[in-house]
């Protein structure tokens, strides 16, 4: 295990609130560590005490409670400016009368650096973001991406331990926040500098980050790989907030092994992979599933394979059936919409066909091939490990 640059131990920030008697507790109680080299994301909604984390690693926000330690050193107490980490802002900061080359180097010269070496090193930040060619134009003079990769050559230039980055890509237009997310990746690992990033944008902590803590209302509630936190969700929230998700409401039966089973109705069972051992018998639980995670044949009639040959809708059913972890329920198919790279259909399941989920079906060959209208009978399949039982 790589050694911790930042540690966060039971932080706690509250505001008070006049509005409400005694304080809001923005942060509460938040613990992880954030290791050398990483490219560690904060995700959650707006209000979900993410930024105000941010702050008080920065120093811009005293702790209520709890200690903050950078390489080992309690920083509760160390003003913004003696600590080894630099911020890079939603709105970049650039001080407009100056230069991108004087922005960068203004840093260095609070710092007493003599003047040839800051301006030799801020050549050098400029030339790392790729933008040599503006060092003596104003940030009025740049475009929205130039100005957020100026203040990017600001904040790397002191090299510091630790680079914080407060949703810096979003002013940015869609296309260009895109091509900065790699630029950004790539920058980091170049630099094998610690990057902590605040983000409301799950895509971006997806494509960015090492490892994601996802938060709301002021706590931490799962920290994982970025596929740990799409794959494995341990919550209701995360599995909501990461991308599309299914949740099919029902009652937990017993446990078998890794997986549970659900009764979703007085006709239907099925089973999941567990989040938690200490789910009783009989408790009210909800099973999360990807709508790319499902797929779809007919109850009856020809099934055909990308490779063009086909087989009965029984006998397609007896191969999967093989498999002793794949599910089959039957649904009725409500709405179809047709999308270029896969149709998404909305199918009841269950009994009465009263249970609604969503399933993403990849187009290959004639759309003909795998499409279906409205009232067609279905079965939906998927393996029980795509599926994951969330107590509610």
């Amino acid at each position: 295990m790589p050694e911790a640059d930042v540690q966060l131990i039971d932080v706690v920030k509250e505001f008070a609130s006049p509005r409400q008697d005694g304080a809001v507790r923005a942060v509460d109680n938040v613990s992880f560590d954030i290791y050398d080299g990483e490219f560690f994301a904060m995700l959650g909604p707006s209000g979900c005490g993410k930024t105000t984390t941010l702050r008080m690693i920065a120093g811009f926000e005293d702790t209520t409670s709890g200690k903050i330690l950078i390489r080992g050193r309690e920083v509760q107490n160390v003003p913004p400016f003696h600590r080894p980490v630099n911020t890079v802002f939603q709105d970049y900061a650039l001080f407009p009368h100056m230069t991108a080359l004087q922005n960068i180097m203004f840093g260095l010269e609070m710092e007493g650096v003599k003047r040839a070496e800051a301006r030799k090193r801020a050549e050098e930040a400029l030339s790392l973001v790729r933008l040599p060619q503006v060092a003596d134009r104003r940030p009025r003079q740049l475009s929205g991406g130039q100005q957020q990769r100026v203040a990017l050559a600001r904040a790397i230039v002191k090299r510091p331990q630790v680079l914080l980055l407060d949703e810096p890509l979003s002013a940015l237009d869609l296309k260009l926040r895109e091509a900065m997310r790699y630029e950004l990746k790539a920058m980091q690992k170049s630099l094998g500098i610690t990057f902590i990033f605040v983000t409301h944008d799950q895509e971006e902590a997806l494509t960015m980050a090492d490892r994601i803590a996802v938060m709301d209302k002021g706590k931490v509630l799962q920290i994982g790989s970025p596929e740990e936190i799409y794959e494995m969700p341990t919550t209701k929230f995360v599995a909501d907030f990461i991308g599309e998700t299914n949740f099919i409401n029902g009652t937990f039966v017993e446990a078998k092994g890794q997986f549970g089973v659900v009764k979703i109705d007085d006709q239907t069972a099925i089973r999941a992979v567990k989040s938690s051992d200490n789910m009783p018998g009989g408790c009210d639980c909800t099973v999360a599933v990807r709508p790319e995670k499902l797929n779809l044949f007919p109850v009856s009639g020809p099934v055909k394979y990308p490779d063009g040959s086909s087989d009965t809708a029984d006998a397609y059913k007896t191969a999967l059936l093989k498999d002793p972890d794949i599910i089959i329920i039957t649904g009725k198919i409500r709405e179809s919409v047709y999308i270029g790279t896969d149709t998404r259909y909305r199918v009841g399941v269950g009994k009465d066909f009263s249970h609604e989920i969503i399933v993403r079906v990849q187009n290959y060959g004639l759309r003909s091939d795998t499409y279906f209208d409205r009232d067609d009978l279905v079965n939906v399949f998927f393996d029980a490990e795509n599926a994951r039982l969330l107590a509610n």
